[in-house]
């Protein structure tokens, strides 16, 4: 499995983000960065996440792409998309219910050029366990299978932060 890594790209009202390989907690900061950015734009038209290349992913990150899908709904009124081809991934997208705030399409996204590549940003650990807790905070929402399976994260981060 390689290791994580987002790329992005932003054409006039577009936004792209690409996710390539196993992408996890340490990745956290930079993609809630562009996400913030995303949040910035007042003209946001179509934002796409491409997880053609990623082998594996975490609670955390698909929190933050949930916290991006529900701003964008709430803002600009638009659904975002994901592409994902992996079985096993597009299962985890759909049990985590991100299927009611994504467009979810199993089949390649043609536009895979431009992108660059986000740079690690090194967080401190009260930075992190703060994305961690609002990223488990949201999947918590989404359903209740999520709800009983993150009580016992919330809960343990609620008291160390």
């Amino acid at each position: 499995m390689q290791p994580g890594k987002i790329l992005v790209s932003h054409h006039e009202d577009a936004y792209l983000i690409k996710l390539v390989g196993d992408v996890r907690v340490t990745l956290c900061t930079s993609l809630n960065n562009y996400i913030e950015a995303i949040f910035k734009d007042g003209h946001v038209s179509e934002v796409v996440t491409d997880m053609m290349d990623t082998d594996a992913v975490d609670s955390t990150t698909l929190g933050l792409l949930a916290k991006m899908a529900l701003y964008c709904e709430e803002h600009y009124g638009i659904k975002p998309t994901v592409f994902c081809n992996d079985e096993s991934i597009y299962q985890i997208l759909t049990v985590m219910g991100l299927d009611e705030i994504f467009n979810i399409i199993q089949g390649p996204h043609e536009d895979d050029d431009g992108y660059e590549e986000l740079s690690s940003i090194e967080s401190g650990v009260e930075e992190i366990r703060e994305q961690v807790l609002e990223a488990h905070r949201l999947l918590s929402l989404l359903n209740d299978r999520n709800q009983k399976e993150f009580v016992d994260l919330i809960h343990s981060l609620e008291q160390d932060c």
